[in-house]
């Protein structure tokens, strides 16, 4: 073999091998590649081992299929009472159709930054900055719906969007600051003032529940004193009765005469005069009939 046809040889085993890599298509997991034949789109490849026609068939595009964030900077939308916030969006979606993301749109991202520009622009245009503030769920659902509606011919899902951050301008945030302070204290005072008044109300209650039961202890005491008084003067009586009876009985028992009991009645008149209410005392009639009986027993004969 002469060094021409080895020469050809070489160059043919090249353009075979050549032709070979150009034939053998190895496409990664979660990823699309679009085939154009001679500038037309003719299919799409799937992940794994794909032949294609070399020189004729050529691969436009590669598409991720997974789903992606994309975090776009701060946009300023101008609220319906004319304040300027400044909104960051987050953009979670995910290539659906790579044959619509590759021709129906030059660049799928950019479209759907401005999208998401101008939607939100719409949407928090027609709501006053409290709202927008207190608003991001229903922010976030309108904007979902309304991006997957204009992206959805583009072969695009958008899965979800969130507001990182809502920034009013720093005069509205100083004014929102001493608000929330003034509500804050107003809480605060509020707060304090019922408990003050739970505090009185609870001391007051207490203390009439404690001359309540004061009252009923002095009650209940004068009660008592007045039973032990009672009984106290009852059993007193009790006794002077024994005692009288008793002293009747012996008296009647010992037949006394006259004179016993005159020198009786005089023994008891100093006890008589004891009392501190016996001012004046009144002798009784018989009084003097004892005294003659007392006088005939010393004056009597004794042999008598």
């Amino acid at each position: 073999m002469g060094t021409a046809q080895l020469i050809v040889a070489v160059v043919v085993v090249a353009a075979v091998g050549f032709a070979l890599a150009r034939t053998v298509r190895i496409i990664p997991q979660a990823t699309a590649a679009i085939i154009e034949r001679l500038g037309r789109y003719h299919r799409t490849l799937d992940p794994g081992l794909n032949l294609v026609v070399p020189f004729i068939d050529r691969i436009k595009d590669m598409i991720d299929l997974r789903e992606q964030v994309v975090s776009f900077p701060p946009q300023p939308v101008i609220t319906s009472d004319n304040l300027v916030v400044s909104i960051d969006t987050v953009i979670y979606f995910q290539v659906t159709n790579p044959k619509a993301a590759t021709y129906e749109i030059a660049n799928f991202l950019v479209g759907v930054e401005q999208l998401t520009v101008t939607t939100l622009r719409n949407v928090v245009g027609g709501m006053d900055l409290e709202r927008t503030l207190t608003s991001r769920e229903e922010i976030n659902t309108e904007l979902r719906g309304s991006l997957d509606e204009a992206t959805g011919k583009w072969g695009i899902r958008v899965n979800r969007v969130e507001l990182k951050a809502i920034d009013p301008p720093h005069s509205i945030q100083d004014s929102m600051e001493k608000q929330m302070r003034a509500d804050r204290d107003k809480r605060a005072a509020i707060l304090t003032a019922e408990g003050q008044r739970q505090a009185a109300i609870l001391a007051a209650e207490g203390e009439k529940q404690a001359a309540v039961l004061r009252a009923r202890g002095d009650a209940e005491a004068v009660v008592l004193r007045a039973q032990a008084e009672a009984e106290a003067a009852a059993m007193r009586a009790k006794g002077q009765a024994d005692a009288i009876g008793m002293v009747f009985k012996a008296i009647h028992e010992g037949n006394p005469d006259q004179r016993l009991l005159a020198y009786q009645y005089l023994q008891m008149l100093p006890e008589i005069a004891k009392g501190d209410s016996n001012k004046l005392w009144i002798v009784p009639s018989e009084m003097g009939r004892a005294l003659e009986n007392l006088g005939g027993l010393f004056t009597k004969d004794p042999e008598k």
